[in-house]
């Protein structure tokens, strides 16, 4: 293991990105001061200083912009479907001309290696062009019924202002898969970043006005106390849907919440994601792939490998050259060239991962590599891959979001099958054979709503990202994506 020093033209670059941003509250087209004055500091993950202040947003904020959504919300409905494509065009090609910039803040509030935040911006961008294109082909139907009597149209309507909340792990990618379809439908939106990386989608924002986003259509109040702006705006009667990325417990409660107005609501909850790996599969392509599924955004991802189950016949091997591949990369701030490995979000998260590979070697694990946070600032934990995790550790269970990859040895498909839906989340699942018809019958044994065979990236623009059980309800992304925003409406007509 390696660490990488700083790098001043990275860093001065990093600094002017930031210095762009607008850090207020946007509401009804404009940009402003929080009601209260006050502003939070903004903390860049690496060395733990502060980046940037932004303004800390109330109810009374959070009113001013449902109420700016919902003004609003008839005539935005009214826009032709190619003037909302031409504007979420415009914004994915001003994405990728910025896309340095962008990288450089993601980076810089939330720690990933600055490769993964360009790889980051071009994902996000993707879906404003996904949607672009979806705009346009929102379609209805017309038959007639059975008795011949009447006709039957059906249409489709944007199902009216909309609630967005975002996590800090992909601040980037997780607005645009919301804020994309949202707009495409004709619907308004208020919006909350996380208070822990909000500078990404503040800068978002800002590309939406300049190619040409109408006032009110995106209002966007940031927070440290996220129950006195989302409560508002649950509650105001104005929006009609919530669309929620974060943690089951608090997607639970926003759930209870929404029953109150019956609000269409999205959730992409929680994952502890299994990948299988049988003593057929390559080994070499399955390490790979292990690597792109645990070390991801430094394992801070809900479709993340949480649980490494590999056939007994080949686990040592597989835990050795997976080891040597984690304990060879480079750990360093995410700006600087060649850093492979960035810091953990906070210390709160720092202290789980510590905790959590603590409880499982008390449990009898073997520590292969890493294991401990290196001597440096920032909040680091080196990637380490433990070997024997016993099924009773508090890892097999609870999503580590950390770069700790844990191998459970099994010894048939029935017992990794039995394993890997043994949780109460169902969002991803990882599955390395040569054998096709063992594939597809394990495929369809596992419950998750994405299964990955011999890859470990899931997620793209083009395909539906969601799950079952615990983890969710709805899917984000793909040709059913815009679903989520738009209603039917079916008319009779007699015919004469």
């Amino acid at each position: 293991m390696t660490t990488q020093l700083g790098d001043s033209r990275s860093s001065q670059r990093a600094r002017a990105a930031i210095a762009a941003v607008p850090t207020g509250v946007f509401i009804g087209g404009e940009w402003g001061e929080a009601a209260s004055g006050d502003r939070f500091e903004v903390v860049n993950p690496a060395n733990e200083h502060v980046i940037a202040t932004v303004a800390d947003g109330g109810p009374g904020d959070a009113r001013r912009a449902i109420e700016a959504a919902g003004r609003v919300q008839k005539e935005w409905t009214r826009t032709s479907p190619r003037e909302r494509s031409e504007l979420l065009r415009r914004a994915y090609e001003l994405m990728l001309l910025e896309q340095e910039d962008l990288a450089h803040i993601i980076t810089s509030e939330m720690g990933k290696p600055i490769e993964q935040a360009r790889d980051e911006v071009a994902y996000a961008a993707e879906f404003f062009r996904w949607f672009s294109e979806e705009a346009v082909r929102i379609g209805g139907d017309v038959t007639t019924t059975g008795d011949g009597k009447s006709r039957i149209i059906v249409s489709r309507e944007p199902v009216g202002p909309c609630v967005l909340i975002t996590p800090w792990n992909f601040p980037l990618a997780m607005a645009t898969r919301k804020i994309g379809p949202a707009i495409a439908a004709g619907c308004t939106v208020v919006f909350k970043p996380a208070n822990l990386a909000p500078l990404a989608s503040l800068a978002l924002v800002d590309i939406l006005v300049r190619v040409g986003l109408p006032k009110g259509v995106v209002n966007v109040v940031c927070t440290t106390d996220a129950s006195a702006v989302v409560s508002p705006w649950m509650a105001s009667g104005i929006a009609r849907k919530i669309s929620f990325t974060g943690s089951t417990a608090v997607g639970v409660r926003l759930l209870e919440q929404a029953s109150q107005h019956v609000m269409r609501s999205s959730m992409e909850l929680g994952g502890n994601a299994p990948l299988i790996v049988f003593e057929d599969a390559n080994l070499d392509r399955a390490v790979e792939g292990a690597f792109a599924a645990k070390m991801r955004n430094m394992g801070e991802a809900c479709t993340a490998a949480n649980r490494i189950l590999v056939q007994r016949s080949v686990a040592d091997e597989f835990a050795r050259r997976l080891a040597a591949r984690l304990g060879a990369l480079t750990l360093g701030d995410g700006v600087d060239a060649g850093t492979e490995v960035g810091p953990l979000i906070d210390a709160k998260a720092l202290a789980k991962v510590e905790d959590l590979v603590g409880d499982a070697v008390r449990g009898g694990a073997e520590v292969i590599c890493g294991g401990t946070r290196p001597d440096r600032p920032g909040y680091f934990y080196l990637p380490t891959v433990l070997a024997d995790v016993p099924a009773d550790a508090d890892l097999m269970s609870e999503e580590i979001f950390g770069p700790v990859a844990a191998i459970v040895p099994f010894d048939s498909e029935d017992e990794a099958v039995r394993l890997a839906n043994d949780t109460p989340w169902g969002l991803a699942a990882y599955l390395f054979t040569q054998d096709v018809d063992r594939s597809f019958r394990v495929g369809d044994a596992l419950e998750v709503g994405m299964v990955g065979l011999n890859t470990g990236i899931v997620s793209n623009p083009a395909a539906p990202f969601g799950g079952v059980k615990a983890s969710g309800l709805g899917r984000e992304g793909g040709r059913v994506g815009i679903d989520e925003f738009l209603e039917y409406k079916y008319m009779a007509i007699p015919r004469a």
